[in-house]
This record gives C-alpha cells, sequence and structure tokens, in this order.
C-alpha cells in the first residue's frame, strides 16, 4: 500500500505538545539497559510514544493502515481544537465536551499497556467465552429447527466475521463436532477496539466532567499510559480497575501540565477551572506516575524517582526492544496463517 503510515504514534503527538517545548518533551524512561543511561532525555515528539506498524493489519492479502487513520480521523483531529481551548481556558460546547470524552476513550485503548492487558484477559478467558457462545448458538439453531423457523443470517461485517472461524467436522456415522478458532494477537486487538470505539463508548457519560488545575508552583506530568480509571478509597489505598461509570470511580487524563480532565461518577461535580490543593495534587502526580507504562513526560525534569524507581536490566530491555523489532513480521504471518488455514 503507497504511504502506508509505519509509524503508529499511541499516544499522539496533538496530545503531547502540550509539554514540549521547541518540539522536544522531556521524557523520564522506566526501563532502561543500564544505569549510565540519563534520567531525563529530550525527544522529539515524532520520536516518542510510537512503534512501528502497532495497528497495521492484512486486509486480504494487503497491509493496510486503516485504523491508524481512522484514530487519526474519528478521534485526534476532531479534539484538537477542544483540547486547545481547554488549555486557552475558553468556553467549551457539549460538542467539544463529547470530542474530548471520546478522544479519551481512545487513548484507554490503543496504548501498548492495553496490549498487554488485552493479551492477558484473552488467554484467560477466550476459550471459555468462545465456547460458551458456541454452545448458545448452537442451541438457538436446534430450537429453530426444531420450531421449523428461518435461520436467522448474521448480519455482522465480513470484518468482523473474518476474526473467527466455525469449523464443522462430520463423523461416517453422521455425527460431528463443531468449534470455533481465532488467533490472539494484534488483529483481534484491533478488531476489539473497533468494537469499543464504535458501541462501548455509547454507553460513556457525557455529562459531568470537569477540569481540576494544579496549584500554584507544581505541574501535572503525563505518561504513555495517560488515561486513568481509578478506583479510590484513600491515599494509600487504590487500584487501577476503576470503570467509565463505576459508582465513585474516578477518570483522570492530564490535558496539559496545568489543565486535567476529570470525572468522578457518583460523586461531587467540581466547577470547571478548580485549582486543588497541594496535597490533592500530590497525590494525583503520584498516581500518574504509578500509571505510566514505560515513559514520563513532564514540562520540567522532575524527581521521578523518590515516586518510582526505574528499572535497570538489561535483559528485560534487549528481551522488549527485540520483541517490538519482531512485532509486525510475527503478527503478519499469524494474520496470514490464519488466512490460509
Amino acid at each position: 500500500m503507497p504511504n502506508l503510515r509505519k509509524d503508529n504514534h499511541y499516544v499522539p503527538k496533538v496530545y503531547l505538545k502540550q509539554w514540549a517545548k521547541s518540539g522536544k518533551i522531556s521524557t523520564y524512561r522506566l526501563l532502561v539497559p543500564s544505569d549510565n543511561v540519563p534520567h531525563w532525555k529530550a525527544h522529539s515528539l515524532k520520536g516518542i510514544a510510537y512503534h512501528q506498524h502497532l495497528y497495521t493489519y492484512l486486509a486480504g492479502r494487503e497491509e493496510t493502515d486503516e485504523f491508524e487513520r481512522w484514530l487519526d480521523t474519528e478521534f485526534e483531529n476532531p479534539a484538537e481544537e477542544a483540547i486547545r481551548r481547554i488549555v486557552k481556558e475558553e468556553q467549551m460546547s457539549s460538542d467539544h465536551w463529547e470530542r474530548l470524552v471520546r478522544f479519551a476513550v481512545a487513548l484507554d485503548v490503543r496504548t501498548p499497556a492495553s496490549l498487554r492487558r488485552f493479551l492477558r484477559e484473552q488467554h484467560e478467558n477466550l476459550a471459555t467465552t468462545m465456547t460458551e457462545t458456541l454452545m448458545k448458538s448452537v442451541q438457538k439453531l436446534e430450537e429453530a429447527v426444531r420450531r421449523s423457523e428461518q435461520i436467522p443470517i448474521s448480519q455482522e461485517k465480513n470484518d468482523d466475521r473474518s476474526m473467527f472461524k466455525v469449523i464443522i467436522e462430520k463423523s461416517a456415522e453422521g455425527a460431528g463436532h463443531i468449534r470455533t478458532e481465532t488467533i490472539v494477537g494484534r488483529r483481534l486487538w484491533i478488531w476489539q477496539m473497533k468494537h469499543i470505539l464504535k458501541n462501548t463508548i455509547q454507553e460513556i457519560p457525557l455529562k459531568k466532567w470537569t477540569i481540576l488545575q494544579a496549584p500554584h508552583g507544581m505541574a501535572w506530568p503525563t505518561s504513555d499510559n495517560p488515561l486513568i480509571r481509578l478506583k479510590y478509597y484513600d491515599e494509600d489505598n487504590y487500584d487501577f480497575e476503576g470503570g467509565w461509570a463505576l459508582k465513585n470511580g474516578e477518570v483522570l487524563l492530564p490535558l496539559s501540565p496545568k489543565h486535567l480532565l476529570y470525572r468522578n461518577h457518583g460523586g461531587v461535580v467540581r466547577v470547571r477551572g478548580t485549582t486543588v490543593d497541594m496535597r490533592t495534587a500530590e497525590i494525583i502526580s503520584r498516581i500518574i506516575i504509578e500509571h505510566a507504562d514505560r515513559y514520563v513526560f513532564s514540562r520540567e525534569e522532575i524527581d521521578i524517582h523518590k515516586i518510582r524507581s526505574r528499572v535497570v536490566c538489561p535483559v528485560t530491555w534487549r528481551k522488549e526492544q527485540e520483541a517490538w523489532k519482531l512485532w509486525h513480521e510475527d503478527q503478519t504471518r499469524a494474520e496470514r496463517d490464519f488466512q490460509v488455514g
């Protein structure tokens, strides 16, 4: 495919530029191969928070970057004006808020941290889910036949159906076996992200969002895993398993060193522009850093190590680098074999 977008930024440049100076963003790496690696390094916005062919996949026999372009068209570009208005503290319309929330949801699902969580969950649960779904489907078909009803025809798009194979093996006695197959990898991840960003996103509340401001002398950092779904009890007791509509679940997304998108489902709605107290700001900053995956970004170099020490391990670092180098080749081979098989 000509002009294929190979460098897929999982944290968009339109977002990270709020922390940049002269096109460079100060970056703290949380996994390094040696103690000699500087704690902070300035990167260009083009040169950070991306992997080659993260979202590329096979459509038929050709590689396509349609998902990368779709994210750009449907989520990044529409949110740019909303982010600008937040940073400039200008009036926001309901349409601006909706675009901002859609952008936040996309950030939640498109990162390598989200990919690893997805793969772990699928390896744990997918086989059981597919078997249960298949048994229910067969039961519905058998009931329709008994009632002499017309067999329903799937309305799913070919793209959805291509993610799963249904294989029927007949025996000589007339009986048979039926099974389903898929591959747990990039293609299934993209399929799931599309489902969330086209369907599940419709259920996410669009009201009661606000903007919290950092107090004087403090600035919000951000990370390569910037959207935080927080389940918070007190400053020593919280986790990142909150939901978008979980009662008292909180959603946080830094939008600039000064501005933080915030929603507390079922909690008190704070006036937009509320400046939080210093202690609350320190807790939020700590949470942002703890939620980071591999990078923390900041307008100024701060003492990240006091909150979260980086991991110095050449073996782990090298394995991860090699895995990303082989990512596209391995995933493409698996997708091609699944089509042929």
